[in-house]
């Protein structure tokens, strides 16, 4: 065998021996990153589940000392929360995204992408300090489950435009062109063409701004309050998950701490499932 031929086969070799390396590297990465959420969840479920009976779902909380009680108040305020919150901020953020994708090219797209990154960025007790001071103080008068929504819809807009503009650029500008040279509208071509073709993507940027958006207590504290009872009134004071976890959780009682693992594996459940009923959905209306 030549001396070029053996050098070769090193070379092949060495090629090999970090693939190898580097596949058991990135492996062991994604073992990690999903070994991290299943501990979470394993031991939120562990510490949740000897809570969590009908009464648990369906009652209000009661103050400590008396046997029983849930917190049905707080997943009622959660989920009307966010869907206000999603009515407000989807929209908002799919329209930004649709003028950076197919419209933006300047100064002012520039700057848009500057301030949504700057929002995204942004911590949310400072979004629950503006909300307060602009909508609970001069706007309503006082705490209400609608300012806690404009508070999550806050939340929302930056995650759902910069995860919807990508999608939109994913799209190929092949069906653009196509759309196009059928004589379409530009508007229409948008409306049709480009946004069935990232609908999976939209939804799943709509559900992880929800998701984010549902485990924030921050904002919730300054601009809806809480609320013990039940209340379908979005302009009053609102129970909601996070705030009812946090109470819990700072008490000096245990049965309140395994309340609050109850309901922090309440909240994780409806998010998780709200997640998979978004994507069986966008996977079934998938355009081919």
């Amino acid at each position: 065998m030549s001396t070029g031929s053996v050098n070769l086969n090193r070379h092949v070799s060495r090629r090999h021996i970090v693939d190898r390396v580097m596949d058991g590297l990135l492996g062991a990465c994604a073992v990690i990153s999903a070994s991290v959420l299943l501990v979470i969840l394993g031991y939120v479920a562990w510490q949740g589940l000897p809570a969590l009976n009908l009464a648990f779902f369906t009652e209000r909380p009661l103050p400590f000392g008396e046997v029983g009680g849930g917190v049905g108040p707080a997943i009622l305020g959660t989920i009307s929360m966010l869907v206000v919150a999603g009515l407000i901020g989807i929209p908002v953020g799919i329209g930004t995204a649709i003028y950076l994708a197919e419209f933006g090219g300047g100064r002012l797209a520039e700057a848009t992408r500057f301030v949504i990154d700057l929002l995204a960025g942004l911590p949310s007790i400072v979004v629950g300090v503006f909300v307060w001071t602009l909508v609970v103080r001069h706007v309503i008068g006082h705490f209400s489950g609608l300012a806690g929504a404009i508070a999550l819809a806050m939340v929302v807009i930056p995650i759902m435009t910069r995860t919807a503009e990508e999608m939109l650029r994913l799209v190929p500008d092949s069906l653009r062109e196509a759309s196009y040279a059928l004589g379409t509208r530009r508007w229409r071509t948008i409306l049709f063409v480009v946004l069935p073709t990232a609908r999976a993507g939209l939804v799943t940027g709509g559900v992880l701004s929800l998701a984010r958006a549902g485990g924030e207590t921050a904002p919730l504290l300054l601009t809806t309050l809480g609320n013990q009872f039940f209340n379908f009134d979005l302009t009053q004071p609102m129970a909601a998950l996070p705030i009812q976890i946090y109470n819990y959780a700072v008490s000096p009682y245990d049965d309140w701490h395994t309340k609050a693992w109850g309901s922090a594996l309440v909240l994780i459940s409806v998010i998780g499932l709200f997640s998979l009923l978004t994507r069986v959905v966008a996977s079934r209306t998938q355009v081919r």
